[in-house]
Parts: structure tokens; C-alpha cells; sequence
């Protein structure tokens, strides 16, 4: 494997762009923070400052300043597609935040300027890279964890009226989502990428107490291809934050639970009676290793090295985005929904909302707690 130094770049220096750069700078002989973009002069000018790298007002502006090799993209999800666009025709790699993009449409449009463009797209999906994460997968792939049976995925999180203050948050056209969109999206994404792919999915939705035109609520029964069931369940309004996963296997149960980020300790193996006992195996490598935008840039610079596509891929991605849609598509017409259905013409194939949610748009005012689900 040869390996080298990669020339990083970030758009959009707001909160997320400092785990982006202590990302790039915890890997000091691998990569390289070269330059930032923001629309924001002051800002951008401050976080050049603290990273001694240049500052740019545009995304154009920074390439034909310098041509890095990766664009972290840390803007608000309504401006992730036309700037992955613009990094694909300059021929640059980007490295999407989560959502990448506000609907399947737009994903399947960027999967075809990838596919144009030879050059590929990774989506921050950083809980996958967790050492925890890595040994269960390869555990179940090897057979000492017996058959999928049954799992859950709790992202129950507290936002309150304040954080919608900022001008994109829960907004249809400008975040895609509510919780089941931007905040649940990193549990179950996990959970889809330990269970491999989801068949069907029925889902409720609803707006309990913020003012926001999108969900703060959301739960779903899905079914797995393997035959193992799992519920996902997606909260802004729970005032005890966590984060939590539970996988039951033919031969043990193993759990995470956790807020934003995970460690080793975070995670725990009970063995099922009378069964096969898969704690040796639970114990072996890799280890020590937290989840984080560390562990996935470091993923993405071997895959790189190795010339293999980077994780997360656009068609991992798709997966995970269909669910999304999946569950607003079921929560807002009261039918199942099966994988592959959500197609160009599908009413949800071109935004999370389809034809609008069953309440009426709002930003104040009191609580409207009617579910997501009609007749």
C-alpha cells in the first residue's frame, strides 16, 4: 500500500468544521488542511486564523486558489448538493456531512456526476468507524454471534424551541427532516450497516411540542432481508438525551449506549444461555478506537491509498437515505412501504415530504401533537 499526504479543505466554518479539522490534524503524516470557505468574512477569517490555513469567500474562489484532494463540506444540507457538484467538476473528492443531500432525486443525481466525474463522494457517517462497531460486524459475519433476531435504535435527543431560531433548521427545503432526517440518521445508520438491507418499514410521525414545519418525533418497525425485525425511534423532545442501540443474536444480546459519540466502554455482551459464549471473541481486535470523524477519515485515506472507494460510498448512502424516506412515506400515508418502491416519480423520490406533511406548516405557536399518519 502506498501512502501519502492528502490536501484537505473545509466549506462552511460553523460548529461541525472543528471536528473536521481536528480530524485532519489528529493524522498530521496523512493529511493537511490547506484552506476554508465560508460566506461569512469574519468567521472565516477566525478559523483560517486558528488552523493557519487560507481563507475564501466561495467554493470557486479556494479551487482555482489551490486544488485540494478532499472538500469537507460542513454547510447546511441545502447547499450540500451544488457544492458536491462543483468539487465533482473540478475534479476534487467531497466529504459530505450528514444528510448529504434533502432527497433520494438528489442523491441519485449526484451518484451520476460521480459516476461522470470519476471521482468519489463520501458521506459522514462516523458512527460506523467506532472499534466496537468494526469488531461486531466482522463477529456476525463470522458466525459467532449466530442469527440477527431482533434489534432497536433509540435516538432520543433534546432540542428546544431556541435551536430552531437558525434560519434552516426544521424546515423542509432547507434541512430535508426533522429528527428521523438529521439527528437519527447516525444511530440507525449503524443499525443498517450491522443488519445489511431492510425490506419494509411501517412508521408513525409527528410534531408533539417545537416549532418546526418538519417532525420532532418519529418511530418505525422495519423488517430486514435476513428476517430480523428492529424498531428505530427518533425524538427531539426527550429531556433524558441518549443514544442507544440493542442487537439480539441467536447467541448473545450485545448493546450500546451513549450520547454523541462512542468508546469501547460504551458497549456490553451478554451471552445467551446454553449457547455458544462469543466473549473471547468479543474481546479481540481491533480496540480502543472511538467513534468520530478521526476514525473515518483515517478509513477514507486507506481506502484512498489502497484505491478502493472510500466509505461511506454514495450506494451505501442510498440505502441508508432510502429508509429516510421509507419512513416519512409510510408516516405520511399510513401504508408499508418496501425497499426499492421509492422511484423517480414516486412522490417521495424527490423530497422527504412527498406531497407535504398531514399538518399544516408553522414556526410558533403551541404544541400540535397529531401524528404523521393519514387514511
Amino acid at each position: 500500500m502506498t501512502s501519502r499526504t492528502y490536501t484537505c479543505a473545509i466549506v462552511g466554518t460553523g460548529a461541525i468544521a472543528g471536528a473536521h479539522a481536528r480530524a485532519i490534524a489528529a493524522l498530521p503524516a496523512r493529511a493537511r488542511l490547506v484552506g476554508a470557505v465560508d460566506v461569512e468574512p469574519d468567521r472565516v477569517a477566525a478559523f483560517g486564523a486558528e488552523w493557519g490555513v487560507s481563507a475564501h469567500p466561495t467554493l470557486a474562489d479556494l479551487l482555482a486558489d489551490r486544488r485540494p484532494d478532499l472538500v469537507h463540506l460542513c454547510t447546511p444540507p441545502g447547499t450540500h448538493l451544488s457544492l458536491a457538484l462543483e468539487c465533482l467538476a473540478a475534479g476534487v473528492s467531497p466529504v459530505v456531512e450528514k444528510p448529504p443531500v434533502l432527497s433520494l432525486a438528489d442523491l441519485d443525481r449526484l451518484r451520476a456526476a460521480e459516476a461522470e466525474a470519476g471521482v468519489p463522494v463520501a458521506t459522514i457517517f462516523q458512527h460506523r468507524f467506532g472499534s466496537g462497531a468494526v469488531r461486531l460486524r466482522r463477529l456476525l459475519a463470522e458466525g459467532a454471534l449466530g442469527r440477527p433476531l431482533l434489534a432497536s435504535a433509540d435516538t432520543l435527543w433534546f432540542r428546544d424551541d431556541d435551536y430552531f431560531a437558525v434560519p434552516w433548521r426544521g424546515k423542509w427545503e432547507l434541512e430535508g427532516g426533522g429528527p428521523t432526517m438529521g439527528h437519527g440518521i447516525h444511530q440507525f445508520d449503524l443499525l443498517l450497516s450491522v443488519l445489511g438491507p431492510w425490506s419494509e418499514v411501517s412508521a408513525v410521525a409527528a410534531r408533539q411540542a417545537r416549532p418546526t414545519d418538519t417532525e420532532d418525533v418519529s418511530a418505525a418497525l422495519v423488517r430486514f432481508d435476513s428476517g430480523a425485525v428492529a424498531t428505530v425511534v427518533n425524538s427531539l423532545v426527550s429531556p433524558r438525551q441518549t443514544s442507544r442501540l440493542r442487537f439480539d443474536f441467536e447467541h448473545a444480546t450485545v448493546e450500546l449506549e451513549h450520547l454523541y459519540g462512542y468508546s469501547d466502554a460504551d458497549w456490553r455482551l451478554t451471552p445467551a444461555p446454553g449457547a455458544p459464549d462469543p466473549t473471547p471473541a468479543w474481546g479481540s481486535d481491533p480496540v480502543g478506537v472511538p467513534s468520530g470523524h478521526t476514525a473515518q477519515l483515517a478509513a477514507v485515506l486507506d481506502a484512498l491509498d489502497e484505491g478502493r472507494t472510500p466509505p461511506v460510498s454514495t450506494a451505501d448512502t442510498r440505502m441508508t437515505l432510502e429508509f429516510v424516506a421509507a419512513v416519512y412515506a409510510s408516516a405520511f400515508t399510513g401504508r408499508v412501504v418496501v425497499r426499492g418502491e421509492i422511484t423517480e416519480g414516486h412522490p417521495f423520490h424527490a423530497g422527504m415530504a412527498g406531497g407535504g406533511a398531514p399538518w399544516p406548516p408553522r414556526r410558533s405557536g403551541p404544541s400540535d401533537s397529531r401524528v404523521g399518519r393519514t387514511t
